[in-house]
């Protein structure tokens, strides 16, 4: 398993990045300003994408594993590797997700504790509906973990 940084053609992952943010021009609004990193494990298994939001936040914009290898403990070997490459540059580590009964406790499970919310997230900002484990996403719930 290596973890290597994508620094050319980001859109070539652009399917994996659409199962965690499904809308494509929010996931442009990141996507080069952030630094990518892929987890090839036998082939690329899970991606990321960080962003530097200021004031010592390194923020998750979009994480996620291919779907035959999700639960499998590779988003969180992605998770640790940013912690540890990181945690020397910025105090916390940060993700905003939807109040999913999916999401929230695997962020749980890796360190993180709910920040804040961003009222009607999904709704101001997405063309459609957005859903997950049958919960239509309203609010942006921000996690947090101390690096």
């Amino acid at each position: 398993m290596r973890i290597v940084e994508v620094t050319e053609n980001k859109k070539q992952y652009l399917d994996l990045l659409l199962l965690a943010d499904e809308q494509e021009d929010m996931v442009d609004r990141y996507l080069y300003k952030g630094k990518m990193y892929v987890l090839d494990d036998d082939g690329v298994k899970c991606e990321c994408v960080v962003t530097d939001e200021g004031t010592g936040i390194l923020e998750i914009k979009n994480i996620a594993t291919v779907p035959p290898f999700q639960r499998k403990g590779y988003a969180k070997a992605l998770i640790e590797f940013l912690v540890e490459k990181y945690r020397r540059q910025f105090s916390i580590l940060q993700v905003g997700t939807g109040d999913s009964p999916l999401t929230i406790p695997f962020y749980e499970k890796c360190g993180f504790v709910r920040s804040h919310t961003v009222p009607n997230f999904f709704t101001d900002y997405y063309d459609h509906p957005i859903y997950e484990c049958g919960v239509r996403l309203v609010d942006m719930v921000y996690l947090q973990r101390p690096l």
